[in-house]
């Protein structure tokens, strides 16, 4: 079976679904986990191109495509409305973390992993324990990528203020949208690579035209559904792939 087609035509065809929930506990959700020691701590930019990353090779995974033991989870997922959970952890709570189905990103010593998603009233003990505040890490976002090439740009709006946890869903949920600007064997390439990532704060003029760019297709943006932090309707991220077109 061709796994990474399977996994690819998810991302590349969705479109969200219904969110209507009896129980708050049967809502779906991805948890994400920011390793974030008290000694030593990561810089921004780095630990929120690690989150973006680890949820990109998560939906790209072997696993998450074809009869992969995480294809179900994913197709329930993406088949309802997209939420994201992210929690710092530390040393110990961190390596029993890395126990947990899912995948770790790095990026320059940073960390990040995101997991299958689930009912959040199934999440994981080891998960589950982990604070979802606390997230703060110092640091600037970059105004501009790196202009490696193969490489995926998140910018940032810069009219919104966000914790380093909630940024960290928002770029996650961009890397997903951001698989739609490519055709399948340019996907492949990009998840060969690693999936090569620059999270970027915009300034406010660039946002104007990553705004018009989304609105012709070059570009796709991610709208918050507005259950923290801000909102609901948002634009927060931008995604490009000038080189993976």
């Amino acid at each position: 079976m061709d796994w990474f087609g399977d996994a690819y035509r998810r991302l590349h065809d969705y479109v969200g679904g219904a969110d209507d929930y009896d129980d708050p506990a049967d809502v779906l959700a991805m948890a994400m986990v920011l390793r974030i020691e008290k000694i030593e701590p990561p810089a921004r930019v780095e630990l929120l191109i690690a989150a973006a990353r680890a949820v990109a090779l998560l939906c790209l995974d072997e696993r998450s495509g074809g009869d992969g033991p995480w294809a179900a989870s994913m197709d329930a997922w993406c088949d309802a409305r997209i939420r994201k959970i992210a929690r710092r952890a530390r040393s110990s709570h961190w390596q029993a973390a890395q126990e947990v189905w899912g995948v770790t990103a790095s990026c320059d010593g940073a960390q990040a992993r995101a997991f299958v998603p689930g009912r959040v009233g199934d999440v994981d003990p080891r998960i589950k324990r982990l604070q979802i505040g606390g997230t703060e890490v110092e640091g600037e976002l970059p105004k501009g990528p790196s202009g490696a090439a193969g490489t995926m740009v998140l910018w940032i709006n810069p009219t919104l203020e966000m914790t380093v946890g909630k940024m960290a869903a928002q770029v996650g949920h961009g890397a997903m949208l951001g698989v739609k600007l490519m055709d399948l064997q340019r996907a492949r390439a990009w998840y060969d690579a690693g999936c090569p990532i620059d999270v970027c704060s915009s300034a406010e003029s660039k946002w104007a035209q990553l705004l018009d760019a989304d609105r012709r297709g070059e570009a796709i943006a991610v709208r918050d559904a507005g259950f923290t932090e801000i909102a609901p309707g948002s634009v927060t991220v931008i995604a490009e792939c000038p080189d993976l077109r």
